[in-house]
């Protein structure tokens, strides 16, 4: 497989496709933890066939250029499950048949039954979704995995927040993302992070974004790792 851009291009690349297709946005919003935040990542708006090939497109590029060896994704219901059949889609594109599945919510008690739907678990698998808030459905996916017999070696998510948990002034000394591989000894591998948005901002891609950079810079002051 050919060699990809550095880590940094991809990143920035991917930050301009995430906000021009009106993903990643600016203003005031209320975080699952109840914080104001002047940013806001909604991958559910990768909603139409072109977004997500070159999503899948990005995701492909971040973990080639990780230079993690894997056998197959693994995505956890519900955003998983599609990031994981576009990056089996990609890769099939770059002649690599990469084998995916993904798990219900509930057992099927019919048919072939079971958790699990794809191709049979093996091997080294990369998990895959959008972003890592509390890492539980994380969690639920690595016990999964090991279950059945497959080997979890990485995380691939498409923005890490490097945010601080916690309420208060009790916050956690470590960010979610940390926290899981803390807990795991799995990498987390995010195609962008926070840095790589404020180094955005702060260039001249886009100048009318240049109001936000402020806003942006104390969030991540107060909350960030």
């Amino acid at each position: 497989m050919s060699s990809e851009a550095p880590d940094d291009t991809v990143a920035r690349e991917f930050v301009q496709f995430a906000v021009e297709s009106g993903v990643l946005r600016f203003g005031e919003f209320k975080t699952k933890a109840g914080r104001l935040s002047p940013y806001f990542f909604n991958a559910g708006l990768f909603d139409d066939g072109a977004k997500l090939m070159r999503l899948g497109e990005f995701y492909a590029r971040r973990l080639v250029a990780s230079g993690l060896e894997f056998d197959m994704l693994f995505g956890p219901a519900y955003k998983g499950i599609t990031l994981a059949a576009a990056i089996a889609i990609e890769f099939g594109t770059r002649g690599r048949a990469v084998p995916f599945a993904y798990n219900r919510k509930e057992a099927k008690d019919h048919g072939e039954g079971g958790l699990v739907v794809g191709a049979r678990l093996r091997g080294r698998t990369v998990i895959v979704d959008d972003v890592i808030t509390d890492g539980a459905s994380k969690r639920e996916s690595v016990e999964l995995l090991r279950r059945e017999g497959a080997e979890p070696v990485a995380v691939l998510i498409a923005l890490d927040r490097m945010e601080r948990g916690g309420a208060g002034d009790n916050l956690s000394a470590h960010s979610a993302v940390e926290d899981f591989e803390r807990d795991f000894g799995l990498p987390v591998i995010a195609i962008a992070t926070l840095a790589d948005l404020l180094d955005y901002l702060n260039s001249d891609a886009d100048p009318s974004l240049a109001a936000h950079t402020e806003a942006v810079t104390r969030y991540r002051e107060k909350y960030g790792v």
